[in-house]
């Protein structure tokens, strides 16, 4: 009886810990994975030594009400991507270069990295096809057509989004970076089925998830589309001003129907539904080589080191191999 107790109490525990959903974003030479409380970023210096950097998450954005209230808790993966995600970029530079490691993610210049990201992002893939939908609409003569435009606007929002992926993919930095994103798939993957996170075991899972921001991005254009429409085509300014008001409601939206098709990947219908989301993340994600696993692995430990998942001799971080040194440090050595 009290071995069926102990079984029970492990598999409770085994549930509860499956129930959270990690995530993670692929960083300059390296991998950031975000637990419930912690968030570790691993990146591959010059030497080929492993930097760590660690940071616990605010409790009210990520453990507080709004986490945990639905169309709301997708505000959370927007500030990932924004926030918490640009300012890991920016460290991540540094420490690749070979720069001072200790960079404050809180300070100024990672405040005003994090505003021009947001105010191009929010240019080119909501304002720049509002505007070509309009000028379309004069030129084609759809001044009556109000949904058929709002949906030509959302065909250009995605031909944007899936065109500036496709272009940047080819920049040897960037596909090294999408590389960095298939072990981060890989690893989660891993975990999430049970098998050791080793490299040898995690590169064998796929480079797909279906949680990916990637997916994330096509929703937004989708969901946008269904919104937008609601409001037919007012005048210019409130066409532009709706655009940026409603980025919230969209990410709340398109947030709830990614978790809800990751809950339901048994169904067959979910399965068909998110093959283009799958399909899009190949834009974005490259076969990873052992060492950009072996950081994924020591990033998402760190994780779950800090969520009391594992010991700390379960979560060191290996020793640099000669073959993961950078050939600029080693020639100039």
């Amino acid at each position: 009886m009290s071995a069926m107790n102990t079984q029970d109490t492990d598999n409770a525990a085994f549930a509860k810990e499956m129930s959270f959903s990690y995530g993670g974003q692929a960083v300059i030479e390296g991998v950031m994975m975000r637990g419930a409380h912690n968030a570790a970023i691993a990146v591959r210096n010059p030497k080929g030594e492993i930097v760590v950097h660690e940071q616990s998450l605010n409790a009210t954005l990520y453990r507080g009400r709004i986490s945990k209230t639905p169309f709301l808790r997708g505000l959370v993966l927007l500030w990932d991507a924004l926030g918490l995600g640009m300012r890991a970029l920016l460290w991540s530079a540094d420490v690749a270069i070979g720069e001072d490691e200790e960079v404050n993610f809180n300070g100024p210049i990672g405040w005003v990295t994090v505003l021009f990201a947001l105010v191009f992002g929010i240019g080119l893939f909501f304002i720049l096809p509002t505007l070509a939908a309009s000028g379309l609409e004069s030129v084609l003569g759809l001044t009556e057509e109000s949904f058929l435009v709002n949906l030509l606007e959302g065909f250009v929002r995605l031909l944007l989004v899936v065109g500036y992926i496709w272009v940047i993919g080819f920049m040897p930095d960037v596909k090294r970076l999408f590389g960095y994103h298939g072990a981060e798939h890989k690893t989660i993957n891993a975990y999430e089925a049970g098998a050791d996170l080793t490299p040898n075991t995690v590169a064998k899972y796929p480079i797909e998830h279906p949680r990916c921001g990637t997916a994330f991005l096509l929703n937004v254009v989708l969901v946008s589309v269904l919104v937008f429409s609601v409001l037919g085509r007012p005048a210019w300014w409130v066409l532009i001003i709706s655009r940026v008001v409603l980025i919230p409601v969209i990410a709340g939206i398109s947030y709830e129907w990614l978790k809800f098709t990751a809950a339901n990947l048994n169904n067959k219908f979910i399965r068909w539904l998110i093959i283009p989301n799958l399909a899009l993340q190949h834009l974005t994600t490259n076969e990873p080589d052992a060492g950009m696993i072996e950081v994924a692995i020591v990033a998402f430990k760190r994780v779950l080191l800090s969520e009391g998942l594992l010991q700390e001799e379960e979560a060191t971080i290996p020793d640099p191999k000669p073959e993961f040194v950078s050939p600029t440090f080693a020639a100039g050595d």
